[in-house]
């Protein structure tokens, strides 16, 4: 049987761990004194931290067959749901263009980036939302293999898939020009994380979402676990042709940490939906773009006012270092943040307060 219009808590649990994630190690106290799980790879490889986004995206993916595959299946209209679609991606795209215009008006030194999180988010979404609504499994599947396998072929056509040299970094150049993370001062090229043409793969991160979500529908522990098994093994492999980058997405990194979310999904499933274990984090879950942005913004309120600095030497560093060193009170500032956020988020929860972008 497929359960047609039930809410699973163990979605909205993951995804509000991976948001308070998102705010740990977007926001620790001392940027030079950051424990190493909570950093992300210099380059090639993949950390802990470097697991958070996919499995955020693949959660999309996830949502959106929970969301819009019953209505699918109630109602033959699809343009309703088709503007619904495009119209939130719009509104998320255009959230995180304003909180880079708050950014760089409040971080000294600061500049205009075009891309962001929350922009390949909103694109990701509106793309897997029309292929949910117009497209049938096998062709997502088909999608997801040329994806992945395309873009593969085209970091090896491009040559150097070094810092700067890479065609990603090239083409975000080209197009986006200094309005992208950070700039090269020898080259002058910039590259950007979030870019456009590294958007390509991530849209396959969301994809094996959207196909992991109709397992979770049907029930199909099974297939959700040898899924897992069968991305981490191939992510694995691909290793040795493309290296899992995350700066990149590459083909290899889209598996590997895909195979890492079925794993999350598939264990979140079996603890919280079928044995009751409380559902930790499902307050960020259900307001996860509020988290996320308001707390964004909040950060960019104190940097501007000249607040954070005093505030992490006086709250946590000033008497935390001498005794603990320049780590701890570091991550002791992140976790205060989170557990600020927690709060609001609970307390938003307690009253029935979602914001939905």
């Amino acid at each position: 049987m497929i359960d047609r219009a039930v809410r699973y808590a163990s979605v909205d649990a993951l995804r509000g761990l991976t948001v308070a994630a998102m705010l740990l190690v977007n926001d620790p106290g001392d940027w030079g004194h950051v424990y190493w799980p909570l950093e992300h790879s210099e380059w090639n490889g993949c950390t802990p931290t470097d697991l958070i986004f996919p499995v955020f995206l693949f959660i999309v993916g996830v949502s959106i067959t929970l969301a819009i595959v019953p209505r699918l299946e109630a109602d033959a209209d699809r343009a309703p749901i088709r503007r619904a679609a495009l119209w939130r991606a719009s509104r998320i795209v255009g959230l995180g263009l304003l909180l880079n215009v708050a950014a760089w008006i409040a971080i000294p030194d600061g500049h205009l980036r075009l891309p962001g999180v929350l922009q390949r988010i909103g694109l990701c979404f509106a793309a897997a939302a029309m292929l949910a609504i117009y497209a049938r499994p096998r062709t997502q599947w088909l999608l997801a293999a040329v994806l992945l396998l395309g873009y593969a072929l085209l970091l090896w056509a491009g040559g150097s898939l070094e810092p700067w040299s890479n065609i990603v970094s090239r083409f975000d150049s080209a197009v986006l020009g200094h309005f992208v993370y950070a700039t090269d001062p020898a080259t002058g090229r910039g590259h950007d994380p979030e870019g456009w043409l590294s958007t390509i793969p991530s849209l396959a991160t969301t994809l094996l979402g959207l196909r992991a979500g109709e397992w979770l529908r049907r029930g199909n522990l099974r297939a959700l676990l040898a899924g897992a098994v069968v991305a981490l093994i191939a992510g694995w492999c691909a290793s040795f042709w493309v290296p899992i980058n995350k700066n990149l997405w590459t083909s290899s990194y889209v598996l590997w940490t895909g195979g890492w979310a079925m794993l999350a999904l598939a264990a979140a499933h079996v603890l919280i939906d079928r044995r009751g274990w409380p559902a930790v984090g499902r307050a960020f879950g259900v307001n996860a773009i509020a988290a996320y942005a308001g707390s964004g913004l909040m950060v960019y309120l104190l940097i501007g006012l000249g607040i954070n600095g005093p505030l992490y030497q006086h709250v946590f560093a000033g008497w935390m270092t001498p005794r603990f060193g320049p780590y701890v009170p570091s991550v002791a500032y992140g976790l205060a943040f989170v557990a600020v956020w927690w709060i609001v988020v609970r307390a938003m929860d307690a009253r029935k307060i979602y914001l939905k972008v």
